[in-house]
């Protein structure tokens, strides 16, 4: 009996041995419903600090040093998941596929884990979204720009515009960028005087991005944010990812590079975590004389209590680049002058040409804009959390453009461009330091200015005999400052109410100054009233700097010199009722803003104008929604809301002056949306119907009486109606084969009619003149396409291995239409462009290296249209070929018109390595 006892006893401490000191490794690969793999998501062992995260195949490898367990598996937007497993001691277990379903309210891979990020959750939010994920951004984007990633979702239209970069623009159900909120880790983006984004001062946010939520509609922020079209939430890394880097290089058509480097230290024992990121892109551009260069930077900082009651992240990221541009709109004629009729030179630019046999553009973007962020995460107790993010912006930099005459003419006039079209420089300098050329068949010889002996430049129009061409920029800087506070409250397992407050303040800085004389000697600048007739000679570079605080006040201005205060209070709660099945939320958000104009060269620093009052103006939104999971596989919901939007700036204080407008008024958005959502082991979609209507939107339009110099027309009671119809879905037909595919129906238009009130070139009201009204009703609102479409595959030709194809189609596509110029009852309406589609394609592979396997060598080709297709992206004008029976056509279009093509045939190739 003695003998069994002991054998009992050694036989039950060696199971607890075994258990105590096995080791082995559990591995798989989560995705969701619809198959795709899930990049970041975190994977634990309960119980134990054992943790990792998937990679971009959403593969994982975790070590165990037990026999048996429970895997936690959580990721942004899906419920957590938990697994049992059991491995034997050296072996390892595959759990094969792990699908995860949505509603999860985890914010576990991003970067801010707080209540100001607000992320719709699948069969939850009842909003229109669509999301792409850390993986399609590393393997799709190539030397394309961030907002092109959205552009096989449905109702967004994007485009390069002039073609330099980071000088992209995107459209969401009609409306401009201007009136789509872009967030990024929560923080609004938007420039806080017209609602702009610049992209090219975020050109490295790809490279830091895990998350891209397009949220169309009204969307879920809690912000009293103008949300007309939609919400652009971009979410980046977090610094606590599992530890590891990256480095990475591709190349592609002309002559574009790009090399990045990364490193994350994963979350150590202390609570620390950091996270770095440098990257540099340079190339010649697809576009002639649009070279680039550009750097990137990332520095991401996290701490978190053991108790997790507290987690910061720091975050310092910024993108200074330079690059020449194509800002002039040239017509089709002009295109096909120098290529052929049926053929246009797309890569023409009129802006460039050469000087001292070297490549000089007019016209250059460059700036440098470093924004520091600081997320406080709090959670007070089990049912109490308040979100913090503060953030402070330095934008330094501008754009560049010719200014002054020669005889008359600008520097873009033909009296100045080679038999190919470049803009003759060296004839430009030449000219301005007095030697003779032959303008248009004739030769000229510069006189000096008075007495002073000086080849004196100006901005002045004039054919006189001293003028000169420059290069001047418009320098548009800013300080920003800002933050969001959250209060986030659990009333019981299904009530949860938010509260917080929204608070920002922005200086713009806009001033002119002097680049290049190109030959003269000084340039004369009168347009300052405290202290006329200066004669300036300092020059100033345009490649953007580095060092964001040093001062501007000693620098030399021209033309213009002014400030733009806006302060911004804003209040906003919510409350949202969730179960498994359904929610409901209901949102309300007052805002003030403040608006104020300080004018150093219009009026004399003695008078009022000089420095305005804030010009206070309430506006606010109030929303809500619905959303019913019928099913496991069917939901249905709506929502509506209602925004009183305050103007922009430039109609605050119209015509860059300092008396406010007299016509001030905000503007109204309503929308209404419903959507049904399916969702199943192999297919999901959704689709969605909305209407938005947009009142009292803001025009002007100058006078063109001569007796009113500087005077305009503003116009009251704009609408327009953007209504359509969406859809969205995903079919995995085969184990190794995935398909995508989407479409939308747009119906934008302008309705009614608007009248006119009159007002000098001091903005005060007057009399006389012919009275205008505008006839808009029914006329389609363009620059994007109403109608578009996609299609695309993927196919996993072996494990790690796989090509995909995309096609987009886009009709229903109008030129961008000026409403001032619509004065009369019988107009055409806007111009149709032709219909258009292109094919992109990409070719990936990933090795797996290293000690287990658990590195990385990945390589990726991207072909993006792939068969060339020439087509018209947008038109600034809007000549119908009817109107000028002598004009020729392009694809039905008048030659005459100007336009931009989109970009034929590039390439990217782009090697990496994980570790």
């Amino acid at each position: 009996m003695k003998t069994m006892k002991n054998w009992l006893l050694t036989g039950l401490l060696f199971m607890v041995v075994s258990t105590v000191f096995s080791q082995g490794k559990v591995t798989g690969t989560i995705t969701d419903a619809s198959g795709a793999t899930l990049p970041g998501a975190n994977v634990a062992v309960k119980g134990s600090p054992s943790g990792t995260s998937t990679d971009f195949d959403g593969k994982f490898t975790i070590e165990t040093k037990t026999s048996t367990g429970e895997l936690v598996i959580t990721y942004l937007g899906y419920d957590s998941k938990t697994l049992q497993f059991s491995v034997s001691n050296g072996g390892t277990t595959n759990l094969g596929e792990i699908v995860l379903a949505g509603n999860s309210n985890e914010l576990s891979e991003i970067v801010v884990k707080s209540t100001t990020v607000d992320i719709a959750k699948d069969r939850k939010t009842p909003v229109a979204v669509s999301t792409i994920r850390a993986a399609e951004i590393q393997a799709k984007l190539g030397n394309m720009e961030i907002p092109e990633l959205l552009k096989s979702t449905p109702s967004v239209y994007t485009t390069k515009s002039g073609g330099g970069f980071g000088d992209s623009r995107i459209t969401v159900r009609g409306f401009s960028q201007n009136n789509v909120a872009v967030m990024v880790n929560g923080m609004p983006v938007n420039d806080m005087e017209n609602g702009a984004v610049y992209w090219s001062n975020w050109a490295g946010l790809a490279d830091v991005t895990s998350y891209i939520q397009i949220q169309r509609g009204l969307g879920s922020s809690k912000l009293a944010i103008a949300s007309v079209g939609g919400t652009m939430n971009y979410i980046t890394k977090a610094s606590d990812l599992k530890q590891g880097g990256t480095v990475g290089t591709s190349f592609g058509n002309d002559n574009f590079f790009k090399s990045n480097v990364a490193y994350n230290t994963g979350k150590l024992d202390n609570g620390l975590s950091a996270s770095i990121l440098f990257s540099h892109t340079q190339g010649d551009g697809y576009v002639d004389g649009t070279q680039f260069n550009g750097d990137n930077y990332y520095v991401g900082l996290g701490y978190a209590t053991k108790n997790n009651k507290h987690d910061f992240q720091l975050t310092i990221t910024g993108a200074p680049q330079w690059h020449d541009q194509r800002s002039t709109f040239i017509t089709i004629a002009q295109y096909q002058k120098y290529g052929t009729e049926s053929d246009p030179n797309i890569k023409y630019n009129s802006d460039w040409g050469y000087k001292d046999g070297k490549e000089f553009n007019m016209v250059r973007n460059y700036y440098h804009k470093p924004v520091i962020s600081l997320n406080w995460d709090y959670k007070i107790n089990e049912t109490s959390k308040l979100s913090t993010v503060g953030y402070v912006s330095f934008g330094r930099g501008g754009g560049s453009r010719g200014a002054g005459f020669i005889r008359g003419f600008n520097y873009a006039n033909n009296a100045f461009r080679t038999a190919d079209g470049l803009v003759d420089y060296d004839k430009i300098q030449a000219y301005n330091s007095g030697q003779t050329v032959s303008i248009n068949g004739t030769s000229f010889t510069r006189a000096t200015t008075g007495t002073s002996g000086q080849f004196q430049n100006s901005a002045v129009t004039g054919n006189n005999a001293t003028n000169g061409i420059s290069q001047i920029s418009s320098v548009n800087s800013h300080n920003w400052y800002g933050a969001i506070i959250n209060f986030n409250k659990k009333f019981t397992e299904h009530l949860t109410w938010d509260l917080g407050v929204d608070v920002r303040g922005y200086k713009g800085i806009h001033y002119q100054n002097l680049n290049n004389l190109l030959g003269g000697d000084s340039f004369a600048d009168n347009f300052d009233v405290n202290n006329p007739n200066r004669i300036l000679t300092n020059t100033y570079s345009t490649y953007p700097a580095w060092n964001v605080f040093k001062s501007t006040s000693s620098e030399e201005k021209v033309n213009f010199n002014n400030d733009g205060d806006v302060r911004w209070y804003g209040g906003f709660t919510q409350l949202e009722y969730s179960t498994d099945k359904f929610t409901a939320f209901i949102q309300g958000a007052i805002s003030q803003q403040g608006f104020k104009r300080v004018d150093y060269f219009k009026y004399l620093s003695s008078t009022a104008l000089s420095s305005t009052d804030f010009e206070n103006i309430l506006g606010g939104n109030v929303k809500g929604g619905v959303n019913y999971n019928i099913n496991e596989h069917h939901n249905v919901y709506a929502n509506s809301g209602y925004y009183s939007k305050q103007p922009f700036f430039n109609a605050v204080y119209p015509n860059n002056a300092s008396l406010v407008n007299g016509n001030l008024t905000n503007e109204k958005i309503f929308g209404v949306e419903a959507g049904y959502g399916f969702r199943s082991r192999i297919f999901t979609a959704n689709v969605d119907i909305y209407r938005t209507s947009w009142k009292d939107r803001y025009q002007r339009q100058n006078d063109n009486d001569t007796s009113n110099p500087g005077g305009y027309y503003d116009f009251a009671g704009i609408t327009e109606i953007h209504s359509g119809i969406e859809f969205a879905g995903t079919a995995k037909v085969l184990p190794n084969l995935t398909l995508t595919g989407m479409f939308s129906v747009g119906d934008w238009q302008y309705k009614g009619t608007s009248t006119s009130n009159r007002y000098d070139s001091g903005n005060n009201p007057i009399g006389g003149g012919s009275a205008i009204t505008l006839f808009l009703d029914g006329v389609r609102v363009g620059d994007a396409a109403a109608t578009t479409a996609a299609f695309g595959a993927t196919y996993e030709i072996v494990p790690r291995f796989s090509v995909d194809a995309n096609i987009n189609y886009f009709d229903k596509l109008y030129a961008a239409i000026s409403p001032g110029a619509f004065t009369s009852a019988n107009n055409k309406g806007a111009l149709q462009l032709p219909s258009y589609n292109t094919t992109d394609a990409g070719l990936s592979y990933k090795l797996l290296v290293g000690k287990n396997k658990s590195n990385s060598v990945g390589f990726r080709l991207n072909v993006n249209n792939v068969f060339d297709y020439t087509y018209i992206a947008e038109s600034k004008t809007n000549i119908f070929a009817a109107d000028v029976p002598t004009v020729t056509t392009y694809k039905g279009v008048a030659t005459t018109n100007q336009v931009y093509f989109g970009f034929g045939r590039t390439w990217n190739f782009a090697l990496r390595y994980d570790f």
